[in-house]
């Protein structure tokens, strides 16, 4: 009796344990090699708009899981520029996990669809020819839709990254989430923390 007892009580630690490391969103891209986890992108990894230190939704992150994120963004950046700097702000950097939120930008200059995610195919390529893991974030071109958010499913899916649509759900227009008429504010940012926070932690098991 006792030896169905533990037998039965391995069991139901192996059923706990196994719905811990695999509930949650699907992992389809993990890194190989490397040490650092970056954010890289434009003014929303910078965290502008954000009115107290450490609210960016990249140093919320950092706080959350315990981990040193370098952030790699820069104001203004568009597809174009951002492939760019990549090799000096991410490649040359030792990367393990690469946060990549970029393309708002390039909707707002009307840069076309094409040459944009041309852009992203390559900055995304790149980052795991170093044997680095990609968590690509979606933005929307407008508030009623576009091109954006199949042409960043399509990315996701034929480049095997892991993949948060829409991270600017419910912000991107919402005047209690913003700073300006773009720019999310603390409010906003720990939202943006949320959606990505799950996958960046399944990550790090």
């Amino acid at each position: 009796m006792k030896l169905k007892l533990i037998i039965a009580g391995i069991i139901g630690i192996a059923i706990a344990l196994a719905m811990i490391l695999f509930s949650g969103p699907t992992i389809v891209d993990r890194p190989e090699k490397g040490t650092n986890i970056i954010a890289f992108g434009d003014s929303l990894v910078t965290g502008y708009g954000v009115t107290t230190l450490g609210d960016d939704f990249v140093s919320l992150l950092s706080k959350r899981t315990g981990r040193t994120i370098i952030n790699a963004g820069s104001n203004g950046d568009t597809t174009a520029s951002a492939l760019a700097r990549l090799d000096r702000d991410v490649l040359s950097q030792d990367p393990r996990i690469v946060i990549v939120l970029v393309g708002g930008n390039d909707a707002l200059r009307q840069v076309p669809v094409e040459e944009s995610f041309k852009n992203l195919v390559l900055i995304v390529d790149r980052i795991h020819e170093k044997g680095a893991a990609v968590i690509l974030l979606g933005v929307k071109g407008s508030l009623l839709g576009d091109k954006y958010d199949s042409e960043f499913k399509k990315l996701a899916k034929e480049k095997k990254a892991n993949f948060v649509p829409n991270i600017l759900k419910d912000i991107f227009g919402n005047p209690e989430m913003l700073t300006d008429g773009i720019h999310p504010n603390n409010a906003g940012h720990a939202i943006m923390a949320d959606r990505i926070e799950p996958i960046l932690k399944k990550l790090l098991q």
